[in-house]
């Protein structure tokens, strides 16, 4: 007997009565008219491209072939690989798996695929982070960037645990664990919950088909990975391993410390979701009231992130290239005060990590 699948609490937003949206569409689109640019990736962003892909793959060669040793330049290049690894994640296959790399589908179907090239699959990170993160931002039971378990509470409206009391300081080595869990296990779970969910019928995706891939994924990845170093390095099967696992620490906290500031802070808006629910918001105002940017100041952040310091940017237009959000900033900000709405951008960086481990010890109480 089939099991019928569990039914996702899906929410629908509210019209956009005050023209917000239309007037900020019309006026970023009149931007780039004016500038006479496109709005996907231009050369200083392909240049980035192969940069982060040399620095991440560079290291793996010099490991392989035994030039680094087993010395302090063995572990100094596999930090640098987690930096490019984090950097893959934000500022390469994230614009392609949104669309935004190219007009091209075929091109941003082959940038997106990168992240099968560093362990992951594509299509699980495109419904959890396209179809429920960006769709449903911080309303709980659909989100699933702020439902990460037990161990951790990023909602208001998720059960309190004893533990949580303390995990203002325990988040940050699971933070370190995140691309670990993602080219061990988490495809795996998230292909059979979405199945659960209908989520892949409803979007036309077999289960067979992307299980094959992402098998084949890991199969690929785990040889160049592990198996090169391992078998052809010279250095002890323990130091290499030891380093695979620094180097993933390393990506894994960086994009923690990038992500999260992002949606997991005092003032925004949390929701719970109740099926057939109604929103007040339209989907763009709701994502004005649960992001924020912090560090824009900082070139080099805006340049390693991907424009993910730039988020609401990022959340009110993801097809967009993020090498223009920079240029499409004040253009929200002014159009978010004309309307009445949150802008909220003045935090730095150190700021931004703050008020986020200070959102944590709040959740983190009874």
């Amino acid at each position: 007997m089939t099991q019928a699948p569990i039914e996702l609490p899906t929410v629908r937003f509210g019209r956009d009565t005050t023209g917000f949206a239309k007037t900020l569409r019309q006026r970023v689109d009149a931007h780039f008219k004016e500038k006479g640019i496109h709005k996907k990736a231009n050369g200083a962003m392909v240049f980035k491209t192969f940069l982060l892909l040399s620095l991440y793959f560079g290291p793996l060669v010099l490991i392989t072939t035994g030039v680094t040793g087993g010395g302090w330049m063995f572990w100094t290049v596999e930090v640098i690989m987690g930096l490019a690894l984090a950097g893959i994640g934000m500022a390469v296959m994230h614009d392609g798996n949104h669309g935004a790399y190219s007009e091209n589908k075929a091109i941003n179907r082959l940038v997106g695929g990168v992240l099968e090239m560093v362990g992951g699959n594509s299509e699980m990170w495109q419904i959890q982070h396209n179809v429920l993160h960006h769709t449903f931002t911080n309303i709980d039971g659909l989100d699933e960037d702020i439902n990460p378990g037990p161990l951790l509470r990023f909602s208001p409206l998720k059960p309190h645990k004893p533990w949580h009391r303390f995990q203002h300081l325990y988040a940050w080595f699971f933070y370190g664990l995140m691309t670990f869990i993602w080219v061990t296990f988490k495809d795996f779970v998230a292909l059979n919950r979405y199945k659960k969910l209908g989520l892949l019928d409803r979007m036309g995706k077999s289960y067979n088909n992307l299980m094959f891939r992402i098998v084949l994924a890991k199969v690929a990845y785990y040889p160049i990975m592990l198996g090169l170093p391992l078998a052809f390095s010279g250095l002890p099967p323990g130091q290499v391993i030891a380093g695979w696992l620094l180097m993933h620490f390393f990506g894994g906290l960086t994009l923690a410390l990038v992500f999260q500031p992002a949606h997991v802070m005092e003032d925004h808006d949390y929701v719970m979701a109740e099926k057939g629910a109604m929103m007040e918001d339209d989907p763009l105002s709701h994502q004005l009231r649960t992001t924020c940017n912090f560090g824009t100041r900082s070139k080099l952040l805006t340049w390693y992130s991907g424009g993910l310091n730039h988020q609401i940017e990022h959340h009110l237009f993801p097809q967009i290239c993020h090498v223009h959000y920079p240029a499409l900033a004040p253009i929200v900000r002014e159009t978010a005060q004309e309307f009445g709405l949150p802008y909220r951008a003045e935090t730095s960086f150190a700021g931004a990590v703050k008020l986020h481990i200070q959102q944590l010890k709040e959740l983190g109480r009874a």
